[in-house]
């Protein structure tokens, strides 16, 4: 065994380069003959010097001979990899679990070593889901070539299996997952740039992506086109981000107020897929972003769109009537209305009551659904006789202070007091009349009238808030020959995009973002977006099986499953290698029969040294 260097040339400029082999000479009758066993590729970068070395450690590996402590663990790396590498070249002694023929062999069982293991089991169902979804033709069709369509799908399967940078990425390809067997891409053979760059090309591309993936998605499932549910949230950056403009302090929902922000903005479909994605500025008004994101999609102009109040601005709702869109969405009017009287009832489907007042309005153009929920009841009055009850002890402290020596009395610092508690309580203190009792004996001067005696206080709810409909809100729709029902199971649609929103940042972690560039960042999003788009299609098939678990609660069972190579000694002194997955456990095995998917990824390859 040795390696040799070939001069070649680039087949598309024609410019000459080096590439190097790993090869072995054979006596064939009369002749001998070199046989090549290994590309290793033109970036091979081991000193020729130490060639000769590098061999030789190769086949004691190969031959059993594990080292502890390598005298140079350069060599010691590049040999593991490259046996490794010829044991995965060798052909499938089994495919799909059934015996192709019978292989018996001698061995000292003593003589035993497990080595190299990797984890295969994410890796083989996220494979699978992206060819479901066709990922690799339509990356080929967009002209990436092999080596970034492998680069893609490993980033994003590493973003199902464990999430992280793209530098952690590129660790968990190279040390710890056997993906590159499954597909016969050498991950440790890239650079960590490699991945940058194949994210920007993700995101260039992201349009032609999208659109093409939800055709197929469509395909898959026989889906119909239902509803378009519009919804966004942020991400929130570690570091300063001054590369990145629309990185940008704003409300962040992870109450990171402290760290820039991103916002990023999907469109799903009822089935639960994403239609379409885009990062916007971190500070960004949501009710700004509708118009520009329906338009991208190309939505037909009788889509069903799904807004919660965020988004549900005025202006909004009239360019959809413009643009002839249907619509329900939740209302943004202060005044609670509700009629028990001319309500409906429905259960929710945990079993909750709701009861539903519909409402038509004199041009006969929308309805307005007042809907009171009776978990949001028992919330909301919980919520509003604590924040009563921290309110009244918060003016009876001021009051407090009134009486004593050193406790502040001047009339417009009270007046700030009693603003910072309203604005602590969140909207209860409006329920309140307040008067101040200013001190008329005191002595003419600059501060007479401002100092206050006395504070009295008298809860007076306003017919129409919280107080006094608790559990109350509104949806808006243009859908009149709906009834109640339907009308209100569309609008929670949203609950599912909720549940898309936790996924992708507890699941696939889309927070925190360390990229410093725009572009990096949008990669970043998108990259979790597929990664989404390929665990929503494993639990849509589990589903329509009675399976409904999480991905966090699936990814444990499939990543038990690893990649190993078992090393025997034989009697007649020769050594076999066999590189095989690990037994499928039953609960795993069972999830492989329901996605139809093999139970034993990469199939059995043996080599004898």
């Amino acid at each position: 065994m040795y390696i040799r260097q070939t001069k070649t040339s680039a087949s598309a400029s024609g410019d000459p380069y080096h590439t190097y082999r790993l090869v072995s000479s054979e006596r064939i009758g009369n002749k001998v003959r070199q046989r090549t066993l290994l590309n290793l590729g033109g970036a091979f970068s081991v000193p020729r010097e130490m060639w000769p070395k590098l061999c030789a450690r190769i086949e004691e590996i190969l031959s059993g001979q594990l080292s502890l402590r390598p005298e140079d663990e350069e060599i010691e790396y590049a040999a593991q990899r490259y046996a490794a590498r010829l044991l995965a070249s060798r052909p499938h002694a089994r495919q799909g679990g059934e015996e192709t023929s019978g292989d018996f062999h001698e061995v000292d069982v003593n003589s035993l070593e497990l080595i190299r293991p990797r984890s295969v089991g994410v890796e083989h169902i996220g494979l699978a889901s992206l060819n479901w979804l066709e990922l690799p033709g339509v990356l080929k069709a967009l002209g990436f070539n092999s080596i970034e369509s492998a680069v893609a799908i490993g980033s994003i399967i590493a973003r199902m299996a464990e999430p992280g940078s793209e530098m952690a990425t590129w660790h968990w390809l190279r040390e710890r997952s056997g993906l590159g067997e499954l597909i016969d891409f050498d991950y440790e053979s890239i650079s960590p740039m490699r991945l940058y760059r194949t994210s920007d090309l993700l995101v260039k591309h992201r349009a032609e992506i999208e659109k093409a993936l939800f055709a197929n998605i469509r395909n898959l499932f026989s889906l119909t086109a239902t509803v378009t549910l519009y919804d966004l949230t942020n991400t929130y950056f570690e570091g300063e981000t001054a590369q990145n403009p629309k990185a940008r302090k704003g409300h962040s929902k992870e109450k990171r107020a402290d760290c820039p922000l991103v916002t990023l903005g999907l469109v799903l479909d009822g089935s639960g897929f994403v239609r379409s994605s885009r990062m916007f500025e971190g500070n960004i008004f949501e009710a700004q972003t509708l118009e520009s994101m329906l338009k991208e999609l190309e939505a037909p102009a009788d889509a069903m769109v799904i807004m919660d109040r965020g988004i549900a601005t005025q202006a909004n709702v009239d360019w959809l009537v413009d643009h002839k869109y249907r619509y329900v969405v939740m209302s943004r009017e202060r005044i609670r209305r509700f009629d028990d009287a001319q309500a409906v009832s429905l259960s929710s489907a945990s079993g909750q009551s709701i009861r539903i007042q519909r409402v038509q309005d004199e041009e006969g153009r929308e309805i307005r659904l007042y809907c009171q929920s009776e978990r949001r009841m028992e919330k909301e009055e919980a919520m509003t006789a604590l924040l009563a009850k921290r309110f009244e002890e918060g003016l009876q402290k001021i009051a407090d202070g009134l009486t004593k020596p050193r406790g502040t009395k001047d009339r417009d610092k009270i007046l700030q007091r009693i603003g910072r508690l309203k604005e602590r309580c969140r909207g209860i203190g409006e329920s309140y009349l307040i008067e101040l009792c200013a001190d008329a004996t005191g002595e003419k001067s600059e501060a007479a009238g401002r100092k206050v005696v006395g504070l009295s206080w008298q809860k007076t709810p306003a017919d129409g808030s919280r107080i006094t409909h608790p559990g109350v809100y509104c949806l808006r729709t243009n859908q009149l020959d709906w009834d109640e029902a339907k009308l209100w199971r569309t609008y929670t649609m949203l609950t599912d995009l909720e549940a898309v929103f936790r996924s992708l940042k507890s699941e696939l972690g889309l927070r925190p973002v360390y990229h410093q560039k725009e572009e990096r960042t949008e990669g970043h999003l998108f990259i979790t977006v597929l990664a989404y788009q390929a665990i929503q299609a494993i639990r849509r098939k589990l589903k329509s099986r009675g399976i409904n678990q999480s991905w966090s609660s699936l990814r444990k069972t499939f990543s038990g499953q690893q990649r190993v190579t078992a090393v025997f000694k034989r009697r007649d002194g020769h050594t076999l290698n066999v590189r095989k997955s690990t037994t499928a456990e039953l609960q795993l095995k069972e999830l492989y029969d329901v996605l139809g998917v093999t139970a034993m990824p990469g199939g059995v390859r043996k080599m004898v040294v």
